[in-house]
């Protein structure tokens, strides 16, 4: 682990350290725990962010995927 030092809000700090204590926990542990969340909150929104990035607009896609692939190669080909 590495050590760090952090400024935080008074507030937050009394906030944090009550949830210490009823969790009988150190503040470096509630620390941890919430950055963890937060971090892997934050993998998932950038992991979702990439859903409909590539949308077309057509709502048949997934019915007639192998045709509508057939014919865009098709396309292509005739644009070479």
């Amino acid at each position: 682990m590495k050590r760090t030092t952090i400024f935080i809000d008074e507030e937050i700090y009394y906030d944090i350290k009550e949830l210490a204590e009823e969790d009988q926990k150190a503040i470096s542990e509630i620390l941890r725990e919430a950055l963890v969340r937060y971090l892997k909150e934050r993998k998932k929104k950038k992991k979702l962010s990439i859903i409909g990035i590539a949308e077309s607009g057509r709502k048949d896609i997934a019915e007639r995927h192998e045709e509508i692939l057939w014919q865009e190669a098709k396309n292509r080909k005739g644009n070479s």
